[in-house]
């Protein structure tokens, strides 16, 4: 579930410290002792390097199109981190919160490319001590035996330990009941969670509700996933602004004749399939599919002769052959 897509939304590079300050101004004004100074100095050498650091993240972030209240929830966990350092600088008590998470929604809407951007944001802030991510799904975890699943799931924790474990379709899991070996699984997880607190990050994907109803089959797990994110899938408009940034990427254009059947296309498209729709997994499909007609195209076009640079970029109406229904 690659799902990754890039634009820019023009964020001013600022943001990082004109959010903390309006966060510290929303709350009211200590009460100093006579034993703490009126004046502390300020460590804005440190305060400097952690903002430039979530630059460098907010420039990924920058780059997905839409999904605003993720951008959102990406700056309310740095803006968290940055105050809990703050905090322990000061000699505050700064308890460490609990970061596993469900992300919720459709295919292609960029749930996996968010959990490697935070990944890295958890490592640049010294939460998890490699951020890498370990992508798996059921048959990764589940085993054909009696404790042979239990067995692989440690393995894979151990693998992902100092950085995230993401499990696509989770709620896969659950579907074969008490005697499946997916139950396994999840008790394993539940249990590598308590013996590792703190070590990995478990992020559960999948269908909206297919989720919520994989969090009910184990007592212990809803309280287990305190932050639970929704993907909205994409407009059509937003999904045309992918497929032109795709088709940029790979030093493609496309004609104006070329966007208008796209949209059409994506319009009946989203609402035939409905939750079948893989969103921006479906436009990067359409994109790769329309460069394969257009270089067959072109070599029966030019037999005897080259195209030129102009033409060679150049994605036309003939070049996107699309039928309904997720034949693409």
């Amino acid at each position: 579930m690659n799902g990754r897509v890039a634009a820019a939304n023009g964020r001013p590079e600022g943001r990082p410290s004109r959010q903390i300050n309006v966060i510290l101004r929303s709350q009211e004004p200590p009460v100093l002792s006579s034993a703490v100074p009126e004046k502390e100095p300020a460590p804005a050498q440190k305060s400097v390097v952690q903002h430039t650091l979530y630059q460098e993240i907010q420039k990924e972030l920058d780059k997905l199109v839409g999904l605003e209240n993720i951008k959102e929830f990406v700056f309310e966990i740095y803006a968290l981190l940055q105050i809990a350092h703050l905090r322990q600088e000061a000699g505050l008590v700064s308890g460490g919160q609990v970061y596993h998470m469900v992300f919720k929604g459709n295919p292609g809407t960029g749930k996996t490319t968010v959990a490697r951007i935070i990944a890295k944001l958890f490592q640049k802030m010294g939460v998890l001590s490699k951020g890498h991510l370990i992508e798996v799904e059921r048959a990764d975890l589940v085993g054909e035996y009696i404790g042979h699943t239990a067995q692989k799931t440690r393995d894979l924790v151990k693998k992902a330990l100092g950085g995230i474990l993401f499990i696509d379709e989770a709620y896969s899991l659950a579907r074969g009941g008490e005697k499946d070996f997916g139950k396994e699984a999840i008790d394993t997880l539940v249990k590598a969670m308590e013996d590792h607190k703190n070590q990995f990050v478990l992020i559960l994907a999948g269908y909206s509700d297919e989720i919520d109803y994989f969090l009910q089959t184990n007592p212990g797990l809803p309280s287990r996933f305190p932050i639970q994110i929704e993907f909205p899938d994409y407009t059509v408009d937003q999904l045309i602004q992918i497929s032109e940034l795709m088709a940029k990427e790979r030093d493609y254009i496309l004609m104006p004749q070329a966007i208008m059947k796209l949209r059409q296309h994506l319009i009946q498209e989203k609402n035939e399939t409905e939750h079948a729709f893989s969103n921006a997994r479906y436009v990067r499909n359409m994109i790769e599919k329309s460069i394969r007609n257009q270089a067959v195209r072109l070599l029966n076009l030019y037999s005897n002769t080259n195209p030129g640079k102009l033409e060679l970029m150049t994605l036309r109406t003939e070049d996107f052959k699309l039928e309904a229904k997720g034949s693409t």
